[in-house]
């Protein structure tokens, strides 16, 4: 457990909650395209939350005092804009919105390559009123947190069917029988308390036919949708980390004496605190312009800004946050400090949600798709 000040993490985040709702602070992240009529949300674009996004991430506890912590935030949105009942938004959406449950995302599997969302083995077979899910999840975030009450799970409906139509989503309730949690998944020792990473193993779960998002074989279509806003989402929070580690090196390096003067008078030093400046400045404005690509013409559209800066953000946080830790020694290792969590935090997040490897790939494969374009 994360305790702050002699209080656990999530008991200072309920009293906050209060008056952050109070206040009129709630639910920033939900974009004007999926709530027109500010239903659900406050009615900002993805570009205004960015930079609110940004100064959350300063503070580990803000995204969940303002309900705007991952994966609820993605799975809201999908709710949102894919949920085929209204009793499904009665029973699993308002709840979510009110920060009353919490929720996880099934669809990395240990025995298939991920990063190729066509490669799922799990599968949900429809049995009469029912149909039945099986698979074996891990890294499900959010699984952990005693108040995850639903699961949105990625399973093949019909292999024979086109290679994007095989998959479809379904809302799995996660005290269901024979839903059972196999073990936490530390990160570099951090068990990201108090949501977590979780290995789950779904067998033979029954699920009313009514749980089905969308329908039968849209399940690749809504995680595309789905990942779009959610990989924005974690490159303006690395952005804020990037930028509270570089606030926590210039204060440290004012503040220690090395060979008779401060570090900040030292070459390398202003060397490492210029550079990060220029990496946060080049990746925010990137981010900025993917935001506006979403807003103004789509998430489809701005898929190549998307994939660019789930590249950068990662890599340049990894870099602000790796010369902090050197500016502050062997204090920047250990958990006096926020460092070295927001390194492994950024490192996850070269993996999480499509690795590196595979976003070059589409930004390649568009590249040379406009060149050839060009030519004609």
């Amino acid at each position: 457990m994360t305790i702050i000040n002699g209080c656990p993490v999530s008991q200072k985040s309920y009293v906050l909650q209060g008056k952050a709702k109070a206040s009129g602070l709630w639910n920033l992240f939900m974009p004007k395209e999926s709530d027109p009529g500010m239903k659900y949300g406050t009615g900002l674009s993805n570009l205004e939350y960015a930079l609110m996004c940004e100064e959350m991430s300063k503070c580990p506890l803000s995204s969940e005092v303002f309900n705007c912590q991952a994966p609820d935030t993605g799975n809201m949105e999908v709710l949102v804009r894919y949920g085929s009942t209204e009793e499904q938004k009665r029973q699993w959406l308002t709840p979510l919105l009110n920060g009353e449950i919490k929720s996880c995302f099934g669809m990395t599997e240990p025995k298939v390559v991920s990063s190729d969302a066509t490669n799922i083995a799990s599968s949900i077979r429809r049995d009469g009123d029912h149909y039945v899910v099986n698979g074996h999840e891990w890294w499900t975030t959010g699984a952990l947190h005693p108040d995850c009450k639903v699961c949105i799970f990625m399973g093949k409906t019909d292999q024979s069917a086109a290679t994007h139509k095989q998959q479809s989503m379904i809302l799995v309730p996660m005290d269901a029988p024979w839903v059972k949690i196999i073990r936490p998944l530390s990160v570099f020792g951090y068990l990201d308390y108090p949501s977590g990473h979780a290995e789950v193993l779904f067998e033979n779960v029954r699920v009313p036919l009514g749980n089905m998002l969308l329908g039968e074989g849209r399940g690749f279509e809504i995680a595309q949708d789905r990942l779009g806003p959610g990989r924005i989402h974690h490159c303006m929070r690395l952005i804020g980390n990037a930028e509270r580690a570089l606030e926590m090196m210039l204060e440290r390096t004012q503040n220690r004496v090395a060979f008779g003067k401060q570090l900040a008078a030292q070459g390398t030093i202003q060397q490492d605190v210029a550079k990060s400046r220029i990496e946060i400045e080049q990746t925010r404005l990137l981010v900025l312009k993917a935001a506006h690509m979403m807003d103004n013409y789509g998430n489809k559209v701005a898929a190549p800004e998307i994939a660019m800066i789930k590249v950068a953000a990662p890599n340049m946080a990894q870099n602000v946050i790796d010369r902090a830790i050197q500016a502050h020694g062997g204090a920047g290792l250990s958990d006096d400090f926020l460092l070295a969590g927001m390194f492994a935090w950024a490192r996850v997040l070269r993996l999480g949600d499509g690795p590196d490897e595979v976003h070059l790939r589409s930004i390649s494969r568009l590249e040379y798709k406009k060149h050839n374009l060009a030519k004609l």
